[in-house]
């Protein structure tokens, strides 16, 4: 049936739970997601789980999301569920050491530029949502909301992990905290 487009979320009538509505098809419809979702979640992943485990759980988490695509389809927060699941199929892991992440994160081919392997060790002091939401709004510039979407959690919360991070984050350095943590912070 290629060619045809339905509504999301629209069955025909007498129709099974196979997928057989979909946009243009299954493989097309999953393909035009892919695009504008595997980076987002790939750095998301790696943010929260260090290179090489956050690559992998992309991956997974994207495969999952191909195998499910009639239900990933009409998800509100795709990127945010499969974020999730990315997660959770990694956690029975054996972690790494966090100089061992800092340095494949630093190698990793997701990295916006070169950073310096005392900031990523000290990154691996945050708590998961502390580095998720420094990495992707000062490394990536995602907006407070968008970091909010991925993670299920309010602006304001995103605003107290950015905030409790960078304290963190400075203080670990043996910086002076500032006040001027929100410059810069889009929250649209």
């Amino acid at each position: 049936m290629r060619g045809a487009t339905t509504i999301v979320g629209e069955r025909p009538a007498g129709a099974s739970g196979e997928n057989i509505d979909s946009i243009d098809d299954t493989n097309d419809g999953f393909s035009v997601f892919f695009v504008d979702a595997e980076p987002r979640l790939r750095r998301a992943l790696v943010a929260r789980l260090g290179g090489e485990r956050g690559r992998e759980a992309s991956a997974e988490a994207l495969a999952w999301g191909f195998e499910h695509w009639a239900d990933v389809r009409l998800m509100a927060n795709g990127v945010g569920d499969l974020y999730r699941v990315g997660v959770s199929r990694t956690r029975g892991r054996r972690a790494l050491p966090a100089v061992a992440m800092a340095s494949e994160m630093i190698a990793a081919p997701v990295e916006p530029e070169p950073m310096d392997p005392e900031v990523w060790s000290a990154l691996w002091t945050l708590s998961d949502n502390q580095r998720v939401a420094v990495v992707l709004v000062h490394g990536y510039g995602w907006t407070m909301r968008e970091v909010g979407e991925l993670l299920g959690v309010s602006v304001p919360t995103v605003g107290t992990h950015l905030r409790r991070g960078l304290v963190r984050l400075r203080t670990t350095l043996g910086h002076g905290v500032d006040n001027e943590y929100s410059e810069g912070e889009r929250h649209d």
